[in-house]
């Protein structure tokens, strides 16, 4: 692994019915882009999408294991929680 090497996990929020999506990856761009090109099966047909949180993991266990702990909450009230208590994530709109 490369020294500088980084692996996300990330909530997106759903601008057309407010739902959450919880993923994870090495390329937070690219990612976001290919949500946005409804390149990502899920996403496709709910955005646009804003990113309104993100954590970073020197590996991709760490961060397999964190989006199955978010996700294994069940709770969109946790979530709305990590997302609104965090003031370092970001928030961005990708239409």
């Amino acid at each position: 692994m490369a020294h500088n090497e980084k692996f996300y996990v990330y909530v997106l929020q759903s601008l057309k019915d407010f739902s959450f999506y919880i993923g994870q990856c090495d390329d937070l761009d690219c990612r976001m882009s290919k949500h946005t090109d409804g390149l990502s099966q899920y996403t496709s047909g709910k955005g646009p999408w804003r990113l309104r949180y993100f954590e970073c993991f020197k590996s991709r266990s760490e961060a397999i294991l964190r989006e199955k702990a978010i996700k294994k909450k069940k709770s969109r009230k946790y979530i709305e929680w990590l997302v609104s208590s965090r003031f370092e994530h970001a928030i961005v709109d990708f239409e």
